[in-house]
């Protein structure tokens, strides 16, 4: 993964994808016992290679590093690593990574006949209603979130 040269602010980091390398990692196909533990050593002849699990259209990802606690009630915290589409419709109640007025943001999207609005998933933050003044792109859609532990 390397940084592009797109940096928020303070509201997101952005990667380009590099999926030319294969890593095949240990995968539990069975599933993995949230109740009694389970020996897993049986189950471990599987793997998978995250780059074909998590990313559908290589030439349209991207990643972005959340910054910020604007979106914590949607489980997006700070440090977590976001993957994105670009080649996703934006849809109403999706959660996309716009760039408006020279930052980018993570937000949830919410159409009203001709009004965008960026909704916070976040008591503490107003929602931001986009305007014709505002220098505005939907990069793309949110479709994983890798938590940052």
């Amino acid at each position: 993964m390397t940084k592009t040269q797109y940096q928020a602010q303070n509201n997101l980091e952005i990667f380009s994808t590099d999926v030319s390398s294969i890593l095949n990692l240990p995968l539990v196909e069975n599933g993995i016992s949230a109740g009694f533990p389970s020996p897993a050593d049986d189950f471990l002849d599987a793997s998978i290679d995250l780059n074909k699990a998590l990313v559908t259209n290589k030439d349209a990802t991207f990643y972005g590093r959340v910054k910020g606690d604007s979106m914590i009630d949607a489980g997006l915290n700070d440090g977590d690593l976001l993957i994105i589409d670009k080649s996703l419709e934006p849809i109403n109640g999706k959660i996309a990574v716009c760039f408006i007025d020279g930052e980018f943001t993570v937000k949830r999207i919410k159409i009203e006949r001709k009004i965008i609005w960026l909704v916070a998933e976040n008591k503490n933050y107003l929602p931001i209603k986009v305007t014709a003044e505002n220098d505005f792109v939907i990069w793309g859609i949110v479709t994983n979130v890798i938590k940052s532990g």
